[in-house]
């Protein structure tokens, strides 16, 4: 039988993993879509600004229908607390069609504890 972890762990092995110093790069260069895959619970106790939100366990049955992610070459960085259902929603989108996903280190938790992130990005 396999483990939740262990399903994460071969996600991550199948995905693009980003640091907060790369995310914030792409983020300032305008180059990427966020996604937030948490419960809306969670993203409506804040989130990164602009970011998209479908919670992981309705993606594959949202994704086709937000238009935000209508180009499925675009880069989009997911992200969720801290990490695991992020990278397991990156590889989903990845077999999806979606060639350009990566999936946020640490996820939420490191971006929101971050000492420079610039003001008006977490909500």
């Amino acid at each position: 039988m396999t483990s939740a972890m262990h399903l994460i762990q071969e996600a991550k092995t199948k995905v693009r993993c980003i640091d907060l110093t790369e995310a914030k790069a792409l983020i300032k260069a305008g180059d990427i879509t966020l996604l937030d895959v948490r419960e809306k619970i969670e993203n409506d106790a804040g989130h990164i600004e602009g970011s998209e939100h479908i919670s992981r366990g309705v993606l594959e049955m949202r994704i086709e229908n937000n238009p935000a992610f209508k180009d499925r070459g675009a880069a989009i960085l997911v992200y969720c607390k801290s990490g695991g259902r992020s990278a397991l929603a990156a590889a989903t989108l990845q077999d999806m069609g979606y060639s350009n996903t990566y999936s946020l280190e640490g996820g939420f938790d490191a971006w929101s504890q971050h000492q420079d992130i610039p003001e008006g990005i977490v909500d």
